[in-house]
C-alpha cells in the first residue's frame, strides 16, 4: 500500500509539472509587444475655467470612466482594453505587435464637443508610441 501511495503521489507531481510548463508557455506565446502611452485631457468641465483651475473642474476617476476610450484591433474590430487613466489623464499599456485603433469604449450619440478618436496606430516590436487623447466636452 505505501509503495502504490508513493506511485500515485508521483505521478500527480508529474501531471502539475506537466501543467505548469504548459501554462508557462502559452503566457509566452506573445512575446514581440510594444508599449502605447499617452495622457486623456478631458475639458472643460466648468462653465467658467479659472487659473489656478477650481478643483471641483478637475477631471475625476468618475470623469475618465464617463469618457471611457478603448484599444481596438483593426483587423477583426475587437474591443482589447480600455483606458483606465491615472488621475493625472496618464496612461501607459503593453500591447502586442500590430495594428490598433483608439475610440470611445461606447457609442457618443448626443456630444457638442470634439476630440482626435478615432485614431489608428501601430504597435511595433520593443517600441513606444505616443499618443494623447484630448476631448472637448463642450460645455462653455
Amino acid at each position: 500500500m505505501k509503495i502504490g501511495n508513493l506511485v500515485i503521489k508521483y505521478l500527480l507531481l508529474i501531471v502539475i509539472l506537466l501543467i505548469a510548463a504548459f501554462s508557462c508557455n502559452k503566457k509566452s506565446e506573445i512575446t514581440d509587444t510594444g508599449v502605447l502611452k499617452g495622457k486623456i485631457t478631458i475639458g472643460p468641465l466648468c462653465p467658467v475655467e479659472r487659473i489656478p483651475p477650481d478643483p471641483a473642474c478637475l477631471p475625476t476617476a468618475e470623469t475618465y470612466r464617463a469618457w471611457a476610450t478603448a484599444i481596438f484591433t483593426v483587423k477583426e474590430k475587437l474591443k482589447y482594453a480600455i483606458l483606465i487613466p491615472n488621475l493625472d489623464g496618464t496612461f501607459e499599456i503593453e500591447l502586442p505587435v500590430g495594428d490598433y485603433f483608439i475610440d470611445y469604449s461606447v457609442v457618443r450619440f448626443i456630444w457638442i464637443g470634439k476630440s482626435n478618436l478615432p485614431a489608428t496606430f501601430s504597435i511595433t516590436k520593443n517600441d513606444t508610441i505616443t499618443f494623447n487623447v484630448n476631448i472637448d466636452t463642450g460645455i462653455r
